[in-house]
C-alpha cells in the first residue's frame, strides 16, 4: 500500500461524505508526517453507521470484501493487492467511541481527543493520536514493524511505550 495508493483511498471515501481515520502503521506515519517503512495494508476506523456506504464506494473503486470478522473488523482488497482493514465504531455524543472487541466486555476505547490529523505526502488526513496508537500496541508480542512505529512515536513524540 504506497502514499498515492492511501490518499486515492481516501479521496474515494471523501467523495462519498463518509468519516474515516487512518491507525496502524500508515497512522503512524501520518502522524509522524513522513513514510518511515513499507506498509503491506491500511487501517481504516469507520463510523458504523456509515459502513454501507464505506462498502459501496470501495466496491465502486474495485474493492470487494475477503475476511469478515464483524463487528470487530473487516477487510476489503481489490484485484491489484491492495488490503484494507476496516474498523467500524460507535460513537457517543461526547465524540468519544468505542468498537467492538473479541471480549464482548472490553470493547476498544476510544477517547474523543484521539481524532486528530495527520499528513501524507503533505495532504492533510483523518487519524488517530499517537497516545491511541500506543494504546493499540500493549498486550501482545511485537513485530519488527511494531517495534519500529513504536520508535517512531518516541522519537517524534517523546511518548512513552511499552517495547
Amino acid at each position: 500500500m504506497t502514499a498515492d495508493d492511501v490518499l486515492s483511498v481516501l479521496s474515494v471515501l471523501r467523495d462519498a461524505d463518509v468519516d474515516v481515520w487512518v491507525g496502524g502503521g500508515w497512522g503512524i506515519d501520518a502522524l509522524v508526517g513522513e513514510q518511515t517503512r513499507r506498509h503491506r495494508d491500511l487501517d481504516l476506523m469507520h463510523r458504523e453507521d456509515q459502513e454501507r456506504a464505506v462498502v459501496a464506494a470501495l466496491a465502486e473503486a474495485g474493492f470487494a470484501e475477503t475476511l469478515d470478522r464483524r463487528p470487530v473488523r473487516f477487510v476489503v482488497a481489490d484485484a491489484r493487492g491492495r488490503e484494507i482493514d476496516l474498523h467500524p465504531l460507535v460513537f457517543a455524543p461526547d465524540g468519544s467511541a468505542v468498537q467492538a472487541s473479541s471480549d464482548p466486555h472490553r470493547p476498544f476505547a476510544y477517547p474523543a481527543p484521539c481524532f486528530v490529523s495527520g499528513t501524507v505526502r503533505g495532504a492533510a488526513v483523518p487519524c488517530l493520536s499517537a497516545e491511541q496508537q500506543v494504546y493499540f500496541h500493549q498486550g501482545y508480542e511485537p513485530a519488527a514493524r511494531d517495534r519500529h512505529d513504536m520508535a517512531q512515536l518516541r522519537r517524534v513524540f517523546g511518548i512513552a511505550t511499552h517495547f
